[in-house]
């Protein structure tokens, strides 16, 4: 249960804060937002603030900003179509009521001869009872009623394609940043939480019932050598711990100044398939301050993020295979591990899955933020936008290769977590 509160809670934060990142950037630059949406699937729970409906949905897989005119809007006055109209204090058109009509306080019936709800904001028709004709303005922000379902209309200046270049390209590019910006300050609250881990060969927080407590090691303790050789600072000491799995090893500890010796057999744990590597359940001693943990946060961000570009690199140049990647049974599981280490552990797991979600979306695939960065700058280039129809057909293909490489990565999970270990 832990387990899968924290997941909820991790997968929960990296998805709002990167959905975020869009809602702020497109209502800056004046884009109709019609909903931000955590998870797929049906509601569970929604409210309206503004013009935007805020919605919890039942697959915690994602989520998403849904921008007037990034897709069809659904909005479609045809000529012959009997609406009726509501109007605001100014005599603009507030409500337009496609259907149920006796269900609503309508002040007008018309049989609709053009409508225009995108530039001139216009509805032209003939009155039921006195059969003229008649032009009527359109509020920018009127309700389009179908079926009891409000839909705010879009202005053309409103819609996603109507703005700059920038403009969307930092609204698509937002998200990942945000995850990125997430991942620096989980990191930075991590340092200030746990402190800041110093550079020197002196032992910190030792984990119960592993090698170095067994041993009689005590925090502060400094390393001055194992087995004769010098140690002088924290790295050289976890190289040479993890180079010798389950072998005995003769520590020379300065204690307050009295030198002392002990012998620490190092535990043995799988990195890869047939690697294993040493370790005694130490962690670095740490200092505590703002600054410090200001410049950690973004090292190790940047660390990470490092990581898992040499990482990607060697999936493309086949050092590595894709039974190497993880879908959400590897999350789970992964996860699961990171409670058992407690909250500092997970803080530094939820940094990871955030700089992992903002490489990934990254990615110039179809469907992704990647993607449609990539139509964008096929526009910067050739001068003129990607008819909105083929680039659709390309993200869903894209879409669809996206939940086909996850059924992928779901089973090697499997087999990687619960198949192989029954077969040993």
């Amino acid at each position: 249960m832990n387990t899968v509160i924290s997941i909820v809670i991790i997968l929960g934060a990296l998805v709002f804060f990167h959905e975020l990142g869009h809602l702020m950037l497109a209502k800056r630059a004046g884009i109709l937002c019609r909903e931000f949406a955590i998870g797929f699937g049906p509601k569970l729970f929604a409210f309206k603030k503004s013009e935007t409906t805020y919605t919890v949905r039942l697959l915690p897989l994602g989520g998403f900003v849904r921008m007037a005119g990034e897709d069809p809007e659904g909005i479609e006055l045809k000529p012959g179509y009997r609406v009726g109209l509501i109007f605001n204090p100014e005599g603009s058109v507030q409500k337009i009521i496609v259907n149920h009509k006796e269900k609503y306080d309508i002040q007008k019936v018309i049989t609709v001869e053009n409508a225009d709800l995108e530039h001139r904001l216009v509805i032209t028709g003939y009155e039921i009872e006195e059969g003229e004709r008649q032009s009527y303005s359109v509020d920018p922000q009127a309700m389009y009623v179908a079926d009891h379902q409000e839909m705010q209309i879009a202005p053309y200046n409103r819609q996603f394609g109507s703005k700059t270049l920038m403009q969307r390209t930092l609204a698509i590019f937002a998200g990942p940043f945000m995850n990125v910006l997430l991942a620096f300050i989980v990191l930075m609250g991590f340092s200030l939480f746990q402190g800041i881990p110093t550079k020197e060969a002196r032992l910190g927080n030792l984990a119960p019932g592993e090698a170095a407590v067994k041993s009689g090691l005590q925090k502060g303790d400094r390393i001055v050598s194992v087995n004769g050789d010098k140690v002088s600072n924290w790295e050289e000491l976890v190289s040479f711990i993890q180079q010798n799995p389950g072998e005995k090893l003769v520590f020379e500890v300065d204690r307050n100044g009295k030198i002392l010796k002990k012998e620490v057999t190092p535990g043995e744990r799988e990195i890869n398939k047939g690697t294993k590597e040493g370790f005694i359940g130490a962690y670095p001693s740490t200092e505590f301050s703002l600054p410090g943990s200001v410049s950690y946060g973004a090292k190790q961000t940047w660390f990470m993020t490092k990581m898992i570009f040499v990482g990607l690199g060697e999936l493309i140049t086949g050092k590595h295979g894709f039974d190497q990647l993880s879908g959400p049974v590897g999350i789970y599981e992964y996860t699961n591990k990171a409670t058992e280490g407690g909250i500092p552990m997970l803080m530094q797991w939820a940094a990871v899955l955030s700089i992992n979600l903002a490489i990934f979306n990254l990615l110039p695939l179809p469907a992704l933020d990647g993607g449609r960065l990539l139509f964008l700058l096929i526009e910067a280039l050739r001068g003129k936008p990607i008819d909105p129809q083929k680039e659709g057909l390309v993200h869903f293909i894209g879409f669809a290769f996206l939940m086909l490489l996850m059924l992928v990565v779901t089973w090697n999970d499997i087999h990687k977590f619960f198949l192989d270990k029954i077969d040993q």
